[in-house]
């Protein structure tokens, strides 16, 4: 069984469709949260994962910000996101099922550890198999004689914006594919553009590295 593991979309749908294109058809499909949010399609990607066969989802801390109705964090440019983003959301009810965690195979899928951002150097001592999000960066940790994937952003990438990251695991093999397409972000900067977007907000994806498109 084919099952494909992604997170963080954030509202790109482009990037969300191309990946689903990519891989064809899945016999499973597992969200790890943070549908929502900075890209303008937000409604049209929960609709979307909720409409793949055999799909599981899970409670992204963008979610919880989108029941809440308030960002709680920091960061004033999420701040400045969210208030555009939140503003135009409708499918409040629908992530309001989405579920805290998952498991598949011997791992546990969450979309994160202890509410943290986990990156490649951050000191975590493992207790068991774990696959995350939330960081936008894509790899592969072991520890304690237990590994950790994350799978990385779908759509908005921490080093490449136009780049997507995901997994796909095999039942049969038990092994995980770390997988990468760049894609074109030209139509969610245009779609930004179209919706009033605030300056930082659309500055924030013109300035962000990118790849070149090789794979186009």
């Amino acid at each position: 069984m084919k099952t494909l593991i992604y997170s963080d979309v954030h509202g790109n749908l482009p990037a969300f469709e191309k990946m689903l294109i990519e891989e064809g058809p899945c016999d499973k499909y597992i969200c790890l949260g943070d549908l929502v949010n900075y890209g303008p399609w937000s409604n049209e990607c929960v609709e979307l994962a909720l409409s793949l066969p055999n799909t599981e989802i899970i409670m992204g801390n963008h979610e919880e910000s989108f029941v809440d109705g308030y960002y709680n964090g920091r960061n004033s440019l999420v701040k400045i996101f969210f208030s555009h983003t939140y503003s135009k959301f409708h499918k409040i009810e629908e992530i309001k099922n989405f579920i805290p965690y998952t498991n598949l195979g011997k791992f546990i899928c969450t979309h994160t550890l202890d509410n943290k951002y986990i990156f490649p150097d951050t000191k975590v001592k493992l207790e068991a198999n774990h696959i995350i999000g939330h960081s936008h960066i894509q790899f592969k940790y072991k520890n304690n004689s237990f590994v950790l994937y994350n799978c990385g952003s779908v759509g908005q990438n921490r080093k490449y914006i136009n780049e997507i990251n995901y997994l796909v695991y095999s039942s049969k093999t038990e092994i995980i594919k770390m997988k990468s397409l760049v894609y074109d972000i030209n139509p969610l900067i245009k779609k930004m553009k179209k919706e009033y977007y605030p300056k930082e907000c659309i500055d924030y994806y013109l300035n962000k590295e990118k790849k070149q498109l090789t794979s186009l």
